[in-house]
């Protein structure tokens, strides 16, 4: 016997009930559910099914019930017929590649969305969904910590990644948003590692600088480090000018400056819901273990990978320990975890902000530049400046509601 395939939209108040009696109707003339999706803004549904139904008297009298039981519950219902043609076109496109856009700010306006959507619509890519991941609001309170995040699942062939990127870094120049594109795959979602720099990443300090303060050579040790996440000097050779400078500071600043270091906004939050979902975390540091292992202590870090200082009676000698830990350690310490847990590199994350993090930022599945210098942003799978180092799990996909759950 002949089909027939039917869109019907629902609109109007949401209620309990409603889903479980329109189902019913369709139930009673064995009527197949092709597709179903909901959405729901301030109490106003959006609910849309495609059935398929014998034609003939069946689709008229299914559709007349349904207009019946949609007044009853005081909605509006809508029917579009679906040709075959239509539906099998409109099934081969599963098999196009799928992307996560997500967007973030303090507060995002109708023209951030507007210039990251007009991109998607030039590449002739489909939204498939919009979903809010943070939570509502207040127009009257003040928030202490505003943010705000979409993700936007989008699909369709792209012919050059690079183009489409560097129109969003366009936007987030011009606009103040960050705007974070991913492949949605597996190993997206099922991200196990994630590896942290820890001076300016995971603390609001350059910690060489504050030593160098307490040793009187401030303005020097600076010039260098900055000089350094510029990438305008060898890593490795500034980190020997400036442990030179260090010489004779005493240990127990190493103990003041630990216990007071400055943590960023966001970073318990995330590293408790890191820790909570059963990620791996671990901080790969051109700074020092002294450091670092404090941090671990403090925020549950799995794993610490920095410079040792060298310390005899209670003072800095100038010198270290070990090798220095520059841009290529980070990254093979990156890829030493990941062997060692079991994890493939397309499920780890790196985050950091300087020229030496570059190398782990561009191996890691997903690299976060985190409130970065210029060119390491340019440079950077994604990045994050508009909030703080919470906003890693709205690229992962987790709501508020999931992470509100552990606090």
């Amino acid at each position: 016997m002949a089909k027939e395939i039917f869109l019907m939209n629902i609109s109007g108040q949401d209620k309990p009930g409603l889903t479980s009696s329109l189902t019913k109707v369709l139930s009673q003339y064995e009527a197949k559910i092709l597709d179903i999706g909901q959405a729901n803004i301030h109490d106003t549904l959006s609910l849309g099914f495609m059935f398929e139904i014998e034609s003939g008297h069946n689709s008229a009298s299914v559709l007349k019930d349904l207009l019946f039981k949609s007044y009853e519950l005081g909605v509006t219902a809508k029917f579009t017929p679906i040709t075959l043609e239509d539906y099998e076109n409109w099934v081969q496109l599963q098999g196009k590649d799928r992307y996560i856009v997500t967007i973030l700010g303090e507060r995002l306006t109708a023209e951030q969305i507007a210039q990251v959507t007009k991109v998607i619509s030039e590449k002739n890519l489909n939204i498939d969904a919009i979903k809010r991941l943070t939570g509502r609001t207040s127009l009257v309170k003040t928030e202490a910590y505003p943010r705000a995040s979409i993700q936007l699942s989008i699909r369709g062939k792209i012919d050059c990644k690079t183009d489409f990127t560097e129109k969003f870094m366009q936007i987030s120049r011009e606009l103040d948003v960050d705007i974070a594109f991913q492949e949605d795959n597996i190993y997206r979602r099922n991200r196990r590692l994630v590896c942290f720099d820890m001076d300016s990443t995971l603390i609001q300090t350059e910690v060489i600088d504050e030593l160098a303060e307490r040793a009187g050579v401030g303005e020097e040790v600076k010039a260098i480090t900055e000089a350094a996440m510029q990438g305008e000097i060898d890593f490795q050779e500034s980190f020997k000018k400036r442990m030179k400078l260090l010489k004779g500071l005493s240990e127990e600043v190493l103990h003041d400056v630990a216990v007071n270091l400055p943590i960023t906004k966001g970073a318990k939050r995330l590293i408790d819901a890191l820790k909570s979902y059963g990620f791996k975390t671990a901080i790969l540091s051109g700074g020092f273990t002294y450091f670092g292992d404090y941090l671990k202590q403090e925020l549950g870090i799995d794993y610490v990978y920095a410079n040792q200082l060298e310390i005899k009676d209670g003072l800095l000698t100038g010198r270290y320990i070990g090798a220095i830990v520059d841009g290529n350690k980070k990254a093979d310490y990156l890829k030493e975890i990941a062997v060692k847990e079991g994890i493939d590199i397309s499920q780890t994350i790196a985050v950091g902000d300087g020229a030496n993090d570059l190398q782990m930022l561009n191996l890691a599945g997903l690299g976060i530049a985190f409130h970065a210098k210029p060119t390491v942003k340019d440079n950077a799978q994604n990045s994050i400046s508009s909030i703080g180092l919470d906003g890693v799990l709205y690229l992962l996909g987790y709501h508020d509601r999931h992470i509100d759950l552990i606090e």
